[in-house]
């Protein structure tokens, strides 16, 4: 059969994808390790209380209002008007409901952002969507209608003591011109756990105003849920800012609800795109969401549980990590927040794409880095060196999933 354009470049296999595939795959196979996908935990008191609260909604007819009713394209109006308080008075946002636009997750409210904000315009102009610092989230990169959507560059790499190193954005290498439609970073960063300092932002939003772009923060694992960022940084919004957030990582990704904040433009444009593309986000999510902010619960356990359980989890997997891989050419990027650690094998002699198999034939997924470096202008031997891993599994999984790893590792600096 043949395709369009459009077809041909949505239809084929990606990056995100085959972590999708593979997620599936891990989830009905109980003997797979799973440290690739990005699942979140199956916190045990966030478990409960879903459940908990899944039978409160149940029993007041709320749930199967939320099943059997169209929301507007918009989303939720009684989950916007709770959030928009919520942020106003945490943060002295100045935002209203007209500032909140829901998605069917978040990975489409990217889809609509990017082909919004950049590709070909009415006067046969192109632009493109900045990433100033590269790694950065595999969904992004096959997310654009254009071709070439993205433009990307390396960060500066700082060496730490404790075999850790960190990424920061090289200032001194970004170039911004009228080819550039809008800036796009995560924080925490997908996937390296790298969380950007506040001075950082504040940088990269006075070079979006000086040009006239919006700067989208990918704000999926950040504050004020679900609060799985481990460093002293300040949330950020201001009308020039795009800030997308999200459920799923609050522990309810089979919802799909991404949240977009930003000026009343965008959030139009949004909700229109939505009646389009899917009529209206779903309703369930915003329906759980709403009563865990009407119950003062959202926030209190973002920072009493998700949070100190992820930070546990990741201190407990760099441990592990650095006992059983002692080649001190091995480091790991100093994990500020998000699920994900980000190891680098310097001078490894094969790329990640093939330990990535290696490893799959032995039961255990991980997600090589080559697909993270999105929007580079040339290939970069470090990309090849990195790999993404999941530190949510079990912890007996997580020490078996380790052990693998560091015995392909070992075998593939002994081949050289």
């Amino acid at each position: 059969m043949e395709f369009s354009t459009f077809g041909n470049k949505f239809a084929r296999y990606s990056g995100i994808t085959q972590l999708m595939d593979d997620l599936n795959d891990g989830l009905r196979n109980p003997e797979a390790i799973m440290l690739g996908g990005g699942n979140p935990a199956q916190i045990p008191a966030m478990m409960t209380y879903f459940t908990q609260l899944n039978d409160s909604l149940n029993h007041s007819g709320e749930l199967t209002a939320a099943m059997t009713n169209y929301d507007g394209p918009q989303g939720k109006n009684t989950f916007i008007n709770s959030l928009a308080t919520l942020l106003r008075e945490r943060y002295g946002w100045d935002i209203s409901s007209k500032n909140i636009s829901l998605t069917n997750g978040s990975q489409s409210a990217f889809f609509s952002l990017f082909n919004l904000l950049a590709g070909e315009f009415p006067d046969g102009s192109h632009k493109k969507i900045l990433l100033p610092l590269a790694p950065e989230y595999i969904g992004y990169g096959d997310a654009g209608v254009s071709p070439e959507m993205f433009i990307s560059y390396k960060p500066e790499i700082t060496i730490l003591d404790n075999g850790l190193f960190k990424y920061n954005v090289d200032f001194n290498a970004l170039t911004l011109d009228d080819s550039v439609g809008a800036i796009c970073a995560s924080r925490p960063t997908n996937p390296t756990g790298n969380v950007l300092t506040d001075e950082e932002i504040r940088h990269l939003d006075q070079l979006a105003q000086q040009h006239n772009i919006p700067l989208i923060i990918d704000n999926a694992y950040g504050m004020p849920f679900p609060d799985i960022i481990f460093e002293d940084v300040t949330p950020f919004w201001n009308r020039n800012t795009i800030l997308c957030m999200s459920l799923s990582k609050l522990g309810l990704p089979g919802v799909r609800c991404g949240i977009v904040i930003a000026n009343e433009e965008i959030t139009t444009a949004l909700a229109n795109m939505n009646g389009v593309l899917s009529l209206a986000p779903g309703s369930v999510g915003p329906a759980i969401a709403n009563k865990m902010i009407e119950q003062g619960d959202l926030l209190r356990l973002s920072e009493t549980v998700i949070q100190p359980y992820y930070q546990k989890k990741s201190q407990q997997a760099v441990q592990w990590l650095q006992q059983a891989i002692p080649d001190p050419r091995f480091r790991i990027h100093k994990p500020e927040g998000a699920m994900f650690l980000w190891l680098w094998f310097q001078e490894l002699p094969i790329t990640t794409m093939e330990l990535y198999r290696r490893l799959k034939a032995r039961g255990v997924l991980i997600v090589p880095g080559e697909y993270f470096f999105i929007g580079l202008d040339q290939d970069w031997q470090h990309g090849h060196e990195c790999l993404r891993m999941n530190y949510v599994q079990e912890d007996e999984k997580m020490q078996r999933g380790i052990a693998i790893i560091a015995e392909e590792i070992a075998k593939a600096y002994q081949q050289a």
